[in-house]
Parts: C-alpha cells; structure tokens; sequence
C-alpha cells in the first residue's frame, strides 16, 4: 500500500475545471465560461437598470455653482421626460452597453483565472483571496474598457443638458471626442476610474466570497438557489457603494465635459471639497444605491444560471 502512494506537491491546482472534483474539492470555472457568461449578464443588466444610472450622472453634474438645475431624483426624472421623452433617460445606453458587454466579460473572466490559482487544495477561497482577485479583476477591466466607455457616457450625458447638443449619436460622438482630443480624451479621469473599479470589484468579491463561504459551509459544491445568490449579490453592491460613492463622483467629474477645470483627480477632489463640502462627495448615492444593488443582484444571478448551462454543454479540462 505504501508503495502505491503518491506524493502530491502543496502547490498542487485541481486541473479539471468543469467536473465536480473528487473528495469534496470545490468545482472550479474554466475562464472562458466566465467570460462568456460574463458578456451575456452584463448585457442584459444595462437594459433594465441604465435609467438609474443617467440620473445619478445627471445629479453628479448639477453642481452647485450652476445654480443646481435639478431639486432631486424626481426632478431629474420630471425634466428628462418633459424635454425629451421616456427615450431620454435612455441617452447614452448605446455606448454603455457596447462597454457593458466586454466589461463583465473582462471582469469575470479575469477573477475566476486569478481565483483558480489563489484556491487552496480543498479548492476553496477565502474571503482575503477573494478581496485580493477581485481588486485585480477592477483593476483590468478599469483600464481596458471602463475609463474609456464611462468618459463617453458622461460625456453624452452631459451634452445633453448643454443648450445646443453637438453629439448626434455614439459613432459620431465618438469621432468629434477623437478628432478634437485625440484617443485621450477617451481616458479622461484614468487614475479615478481604476481606483473606482479596482475599490468597488474588491469589496463586491469580498462580500460575495464570505458569504457564499458562509453559505455552504463544510460543502463547498452546495448548490445556492438565484433568490441567495441575488440577495449576497445586493448587499454587496450596497457595501461597495457606501465604500467608495466619492470615487464616483470625483471619476464623473473628471469625464464630463468641464473636466478641463481640474489638472489632477487630487485637485478635482480638493476643488469639490473647497467649493461644494463634504455633501457632494455623496451626490447621486440615493439613485446609485439602488441601481447598483439592482445590477450586481441581476448580474450574479445570469452570470452563475448561465454557468451552469455551459456546464452541461462544454466539457473543460
């Protein structure tokens, strides 16, 4: 019996990812299921949820020195419709849902790689790893699709609240920022925007990593129904926006269509506080609370139904 033995290395990764593995180990996602699944849930969580992210945008630009335009959300919401129709509060979907796609993708994709390596040999992951993962994921996706679609989005947005709107669609809006600017008009608000990701899918993994690690507790395979996973999915949307809602504001401003006033993140962050207070650092939470619960809700639950399709249809090893 003893000759029969093997010596198995500490370092030692599970390398079937789509089977349950044997003993009790966790079952990993294969990468490219993730970036598919990824892709699919991102897509159709813009679609319900962009009418709450343009008015947060809305209300991030109202600042105080204009006079404020707007007296609240329903106001916003009341201006938009009246001046522009329901299709109004949808200004700007198109350039956010070509980003929303391959973000979720990037996202998901590049933690489920990250975590299958940051696993230990029972295949489970545990709540610092899962912080650590998801900062890596923000971070990438940050820098790859988010700085660039969000500049053009708040910058649609804002041209729409200006007397005369220039930009007729995303093509060309894309082409008058590139003609006038060049490509880093697209990457305004760069070092915000990572700290915004980087922060928001660390805490966001984090949550979901505990709780789901608390869920199954000694069976790591414990299969979580979509009304769980969508609860763990809003509460940690919610922690991330208490986290870091003035990252958000400062990265708006940064890509809006004043952000020639500020030379740094740090003086758009010193200027607000200056001439605005603490306050609106937190303008647009309320809106932002619920549609980022809402998307991370929605986004977790197509995401882990979708995986366990591609589960039954694509063999990985």
């Amino acid at each position: 019996m003893e000759g029969n033995r093997k010596l198995i290395s500490p370092f030692h990764r599970p390398r079937c990812l789509a089977a349950a593995a044997p003993g009790g180990k966790a079952k990993l996602t294969h990468p490219g299921k993730a970036i598919l699944a990824g892709g699919i849930a991102g897509g159709i969580e813009i679609c319900i949820t962009f009418p709450t992210e343009y008015v947060k945008t809305q209300l991030q630009l109202d600042e105080k020195a204009n006079p404020p335009k707007y007296r609240g959300i329903g106001d916003c919401v009341k201006q938009t419709v009246q001046g522009h129709g329901v299709r109004g509060l949808y200004r700007g979907l198109s350039s956010l849902l070509y980003g929303s796609i391959p973000k979720s993708a990037v996202r998901f994709g590049i933690f489920e790689y990250l975590s299958n390596h940051a696993r230990d040999e029972a295949g489970k992951l545990n709540s610092t790893r899962g912080l650590l993962c998801g900062l890596g994921a923000g971070v990438m996706e940050a820098v790859v699709i988010v700085c660039p679609m969000e500049t053009v989005k708040v910058k649609f947005i804002h041209d729409q609240s200006s007397a005369n709107p220039k930009y007729r669609g995303f093509y060309h809006g894309v082409r008058e920022i590139i003609r006038t600017q060049g490509i880093k008009g697209t990457y305004q608000g760069l070092t915000a925007t990572v700290l915004k990701q980087g922060s928001n899918q660390a805490i966001r993994f984090y949550v979901m990593t505990s709780l789901r690690n608390w869920y199954k507790g000694d069976n790591p395979n414990k299969a979580i129904n979509p009304v769980v996973t969508g609860t763990f999915g809003a509460v940690a949307g919610a922690a991330s926006v208490f986290g870091n809602t003035p990252l958000d504001v400062i990265k708006t401003r940064m890509q809006g269509l004043e952000s020639y006033k500020y030379k740094s993140t740090l003086d758009c962050a010193l200027k607000i506080m200056r001439h605005e207070g603490v306050r609106a650092f937190y303008k647009g939470t309320v809106p932002r609370l619920g549609r980022v619960c809402l998307d991370v809700a929605i986004v977790f639950i197509i995401y882990e139904e979708v995986v366990k399709v591609l589960n039954t249809v694509w063999k990985t090893e």
